[in-house]
């Protein structure tokens, strides 16, 4: 059963870091590996509470967390959304809430999942610290060092990502909430053409955005992403590592409909060469950008059995 608790999590070796409440939903017995799970841009953390159950299932201690800044979780005292500290809250909630042999848990290493913006993070938390997950499944944004130029030299491309430049302005978190987040609406509809979100779906991940400082947040990890003056330096190594290799076994998806980041851009050749412990690259036809909430029969039974390993 699914169940919502909080942990403080502070970021390991970074001299200062402030701490930050973490709320969380999780399945499955809490001895079991752990498997986290990352939300991306709109959503939050119940769009895994399918994938939750299914890993549950398979004996994992099944945790998804709403990001920073994403309530209930805590608006950072920091105010930082760099991809950076989105990879140290990752580490920093892998090392909270596994549970190794030495506490009574299971010796497998944690298993990291990420969709949109969790995928970034999670490329860039294996790459930082490979040796913390055994397992790496990311969806809908492909590897920063394979998407690269064509994510702005595309002109489909570029069209498709209006949104990330009109974050930028300053009047960006207005016109997002007016009329009941309608800009929401128009992307969910956009990114997966012909799917609609249940309706408590859609209303949760408004009421997340218009809790107090969680849409400038989520507007603000594109703003940092764009703008490495705002980089804290205690993270450079953390930042650095967003586009560095990932050498542990991995599983990238897309939806074949997706409009957000088109599935055009997904380059197999190109991303085996950053992961030298392998990938698999599926483009799913029939889904698009929310692939996991639009087909989570079949997509949950993949990321299940990749992170199994055919046990």
């Amino acid at each position: 059963m699914v169940q919502r608790s909080r942990v403080t999590v502070t970021w390991d070796g970074v001299a200062g870091a402030a701490p930050l409440e973490v709320a969380y939903l999780e399945d499955g017995p809490a001895g079991g590996p752990l498997a986290l799970c990352l939300h991306g841009f709109p959503d939050h953390a119940p769009t895994w509470t399918a994938l939750l159950g299914d890993l549950a299932a398979a004996g994992f201690h099944a945790v998804a967390p709403w990001l920073r800044g994403y309530a209930p979780t805590a608006v950072p005292a920091d105010g930082l959304y760099q991809t950076g500290a989105l990879a140290l809250d990752a580490l920093a909630l892998a090392d909270a809430l596994g549970r190794g042999p030495q506490n009574g848990g299971d010796a497998r290493p944690p298993v990291l999942i990420g969709h949109d913006w969790g995928a970034i993070a999670a490329y860039a938390a294996v790459a930082l610290r490979p040796e913390r997950f055994g397992r790496l499944v990311v969806m809908s944004v492909p590897h920063r060092a394979a998407l690269g130029a064509r994510l702005f030299t595309s002109p489909t491309q570029l069209k498709r990502s209006w949104y990330m430049f009109f974050f930028q302005l300053p009047m960006a978190a207005t016109a997002v909430s007016f009329n009941d987040f309608a800009f929401i609406d128009t992307l969910w509809a956009d990114w997966s053409p012909g799917f609609e979100a249940p309706p408590e779906h859609r209303r949760g991940v408004k009421e997340t955005l218009a809790s107090p400082g969680s849409l400038d947040a989520a507007i603000g990890y594109y703003r940092h992403l764009w703008n490495p003056a705002a980089h804290d330096p205690r993270l450079a190594e953390a930042e650095r590592a967003a586009g560095g290799p990932v050498p542990v076994p991995s599983l990238y998806l897309h939806g074949a409909d997706d409009g957000c980041i088109g599935a055009e851009l997904v380059n197999p050749d190109e991303m085996k060469a950053l992961f030298p412990a392998g990938v698999e690259v599926d483009v799913l036809d029939g889904v698009g950008h929310f692939l996991h909430l639009e087909d989570p029969a079949r997509v949950n039974a993949r990321i299940v059995a990749f992170v199994t390993g055919g046990r």
